[in-house]
C-alpha cells in the first residue's frame, strides 16, 4: 500500500466542488487536510491487517514474512510418499496421502481448507499443462473426509480464467466433489509486504492465505525459463499485477514464495507430465503418461524428485538450490524418509 500524499491547497484549487460549496480556501485546505490524515491512517491500520498472523524470519529487505500453514512432523513417519502402479488418479491420490498417515493429519474439523492446483493455461487434461482433474477432486474428498468445513479451489490463470477453468475440467470435478471453486478477480488481491529479496510489496490473492490450511496441488512439467514448475514455482498463481517483471530474476522470486508460503501439505500430480515446450505446452507429444502421484511435507524435495521425471538435474535449477539454502527442505530427496506404495 502506497504512501497518502495530498497538497491541500492544489486539492482545493483544482476541484469544482470546493468552489461551488461556499466554503473559504482557509476553511476547505483545513478538511483537506484532516481527510488525507484519516486516510494516512486508515492505510497503517489496514497495512496491520494485512500481515496479522504471519510470522517472520530475517532476511535481507528486513523481516521476511511467512505464512505457515504446516503441521508437525512425526519422528519415523515419511516425508515423501510415491504413489505408483496404477492408472487411475483418484486412487494414487488417496495411496500417497494415506502414506503420509492420511488427511486427517492435516486438516482438522471444522477448517477451512485452500486446494491450490496448477489452473494457469487454457488446454486439456491430455496436454498436461494444468493439474489432473480427478487429483484435485480427490484432495478435495479427502479434505472434506477428514473433517473440513469447506473447500475452495483457486488459482490466478494465466490464460483467461473461465475458459481455463472449464478446458482443464477442474471446474466440474472440484464443484462436483463439493468444493467452492473461486474465479480470480482483481477485489481478491490485496497488497503484503513479503520482503523477500525479489518480492517486497505485491498484490497477493486472499482466498488461499485467508484459508486455515492450504493443500498444494501442482503438477510437474517443463518451464522454459525455470527450467521445471512443480510445487514452489506454483506459488506465483498467488501474485496479481505485472508477474512478468519477476521473471529476469526468476529463480529468487521462486525462492521468495515458497519461503512466504509454507503449505499443510503438497500432494504433486504426475500422472501425465509435461516434458518439453512449458509450460502450457499444446502438442501431445511433449507429454507422457507416468501415473504417479507424490505427497510430501518438503517442497523441496518433491520438486528434486519431479525434476528427475522430466530429465533435469535438480542441483541445476537454481530456486531448489536457492530453497535448500534457505532451509526450506532437500535437495537430495533421495536422503528424506520415503515410502512408495
Amino acid at each position: 500500500m502506497g504512501h497518502v500524499h495530498l497538497d491541500a491547497a492544489a486539492l482545493c484549487d483544482q476541484n469544482p466542488c470546493c468552489m461551488a460549496s461556499g466554503l473559504s480556501r482557509r476553511e476547505a485546505v483545513k478538511r483537506i487536510t484532516m481527510a488525507g490524515a484519516a486516510l494516512g491512517g486508515a492505510g497503517l491500520l489496514a497495512a496491520f491487517r494485512f500481515d496479522r498472523g504471519g510470522e517472520s524470519q530475517a532476511g535481507r529487505g528486513g523481516e521476511r514474512q511467512v505464512r505457515d500453514f504446516r503441521v508437525g512432523e512425526r519422528p519415523g513417519s515419511p516425508i515423501l510418499a510415491i504413489a505408483k502402479r496404477s492408472t487411475d488418479p483418484a486412487e494414487l491420490t488417496r495411496r500417497a496421502v494415506d502414506a503420509l498417515g492420511g488427511m486427517a493429519r492435516f486438516i482438522s474439523r471444522g477448517d477451512i481448507v485452500a486446494v491450490k492446483p496448477n489452473i494457469g493455461w487454457d488446454r486439456l487434461p491430455a496436454h498436461a499443462a494444468n493439474t489432473n482433474p480427478m487429483v484435485v477432486a480427490t484432495v478435495v474428498q479427502l479434505a472434506f473426509e477428514a473433517g473440513a468445513k469447506r473447500v475452495i479451489v483457486t488459482d490466478s490463470s494465466c490464460n483467461e480464467a473461465n475458459r481455463s477453468f472449464q478446458r482443464s475440467g477442474i471446474w466440474r470435478a472440484a464443484h462436483d466433489a463439493g468444493a467452492t471453486v473461486i474465479i480470480p478477480a482483481e477485489h481478491r488481491y490485496r497488497e503484503i509486504r513479503i520482503r523477500g529479496e525479489v518480492l517486497d510489496r505485491w498484490p497477493i490473492y486472499t482466498p488461499i492465505i485467508d484459508a486455515d490450511k492450504v493443500i498444494n496441488v501442482p503438477i510437474a512439467k517443463h518451464h522454459g525459463l525455470s527450467k521445471l514448475t512443480a510445487a514452489m514455482k506454483n506459488w506465483y498463481g498467488l501474485l496479481g499485477g505485472r508477474r512478468n517483471q519477476l521473471h529476469q530474476k526468476i529463480d529468487v522470486s521462486i525462492a521468495d514464495l515458497a519461503t512466504f508460503m509454507r503449505p499443510s501439505l503438497t500432494v504433486l500430480d504426475a500422472t501425465r507430465v509435461l516434458l518439453r515446450n512449458g509450460p502450457q505446452g499444446g502438442n501431445l507429444d511433449d507429454a507422457k503418461q507416468m501415473n504417479q502421484v507424490i505427497a510430501s511435507l518438503d517442497e523441496v524435495a518433491v520438486d528434486a524428485y519431479a525434476a528427475e521425471l522430466i530429465q533435469q538435474r535438480p542441483e541445476e535449477i537454481g530456486y531448489l538450490k536457492l530453497g535448500q539454502e534457505r532451509g526450506l527442505g532437500k535437495l537430495d530427496w533421495r536422503s528424506v524418509a520415503r515410502v512408495e506404495v
